[in-house]
């Protein structure tokens, strides 16, 4: 699944932000970045516990100190990885989210997106829906508009 987590996560951090300085390049990252990662694992693991993105943020902020543009931007990370566990339905297993809170010992269990099987796919049509949706809302059918996307990932100042 892409469509949908990038789609739902670039939403929401627009909804609640409505900031064309953020990169939105960077919460769709880490809105796919837990099951990039735990993908060869054959299942839900470390990136999709509650306490990856936990120590990401922290990480990020005590790395950054002194440099709020860098923060601001990788701050955005660490939101999208909180995304994915919300749109993912992280707390659907509750051994995976606390891990290793609820204990050290891997849960079993299949990587969400692998266990939802067919409600996949219109999953995957909301996110394409809500990603056209996107486009349009940005004005990314402009050309200029759109190399200021894929250069910064951000939007362009006149869609506030």
């Amino acid at each position: 699944m892409f469509f949908w987590f990038c789609g739902m996560s670039v939403l929401t951090v627009w909804l609640v932000f409505k900031d064309p300085a953020i990169d939105l390049r960077l919460v769709i990252l880490g809105a796919v970045l837990p099951d990039l990662i735990d993908l060869p694992f054959g299942g839900a693991r470390v990136a999709h516990s509650v306490v990856f993105p936990v120590t990401v943020l922290v990480v990020v902020m005590l790395a950054t100190r002194g440099h709020r543009h860098l923060r601001r931007n990788l701050v955005m990370v660490a939101v999208g990885l909180f995304l994915h566990l919300v749109f993912d339905g992280g707390l659907g297993n509750a051994r995976v989210f606390w891990w290793p809170l609820s204990g050290l010992a891997w849960p079993d269990g299949q990587l969400p997106v692998v266990a939802r099987g067919w409600w996949n796919l219109p999953l995957e049509a909301i996110g394409l829906a809500v990603c056209a949706w996107l486009w349009g809302r940005f004005g990314l059918q402009d050309r200029e508009r759109r190399r200021l996307f894929w250069r910064t990932g951000r939007v362009d100042r006149s869609v506030v």
